[in-house]
C-alpha cells in the first residue's frame, strides 16, 4: 500500500458503494465494475490513469455528481484511514459540480497532501 493512488469516484454496474475498490489493471477494473453506465466519466477515467499505470482505489457512487450521501461515506472511510500508508496523489470526481461535495473532499486534499481534478464544466458549476 506505500504506492500513489488515484482515488476516483464514479457509477459503475458493479461493487460496494462508498468502499475502496482497488483496481491494478483494465482486466480488475472489467471484473471487479462492470460496464459503465450511460454518460458515466467514472470508468473512463478509470480506464485512462489504468493505461497510464497509476495506482487506482475506485469509490463506486449511485449517481456521479448527485449521490452526496456516498460521496461523504467514502470521504469518511478516507479519513479513518489516512493513517494507514495510504497514499493519494489525487481526488478525481468526474461530474461533480456540488458545492457541499467539493467543499467535504477539500479537507482530505489538504491531509492527504493531493491534489482535486475535475473537469471545466464541473468548475463552473461550483463556482455558480
Amino acid at each position: 500500500m506505500g504506492h500513489h493512488h488515484l482515488a476516483l469516484f464514479g457509477e459503475a454496474e458493479k461493487g460496494e458503494y462508498s468502499l475502496p475498490i482497488f483496481c491494478h489493471s483494465t482486466v480488475e477494473l472489467f471484473d471487479q465494475l462492470g460496464h459503465p453506465p450511460e454518460d458515466s466519466l467514472g470508468i473512463y477515467f478509470a480506464l485512462q490513469a489504468l493505461l497510464y499505470e497509476k495506482q487506482l482505489i475506485f469509490f463506486r457512487v449511485k449517481e456521479e455528481g448527485f449521490s452526496t450521501e456516498d460521496y461523504l461515506k467514502s470521504f469518511t472511510y478516507l479519513r479513518k484511514n489516512s493513517k494507514k500508508n495510504l497514499k493519494l496523489t489525487a481526488f478525481c470526481m468526474p461530474g461533480v459540480g456540488n458545492k457541499e461535495i467539493i467543499e467535504a473532499v477539500i479537507p482530505l486534499c489538504h491531509l492527504y497532501q493531493s491534489i482535486l481534478v475535475m473537469n471545466e464544466k464541473d468548475f463552473y458549476d461550483f463556482l455558480h
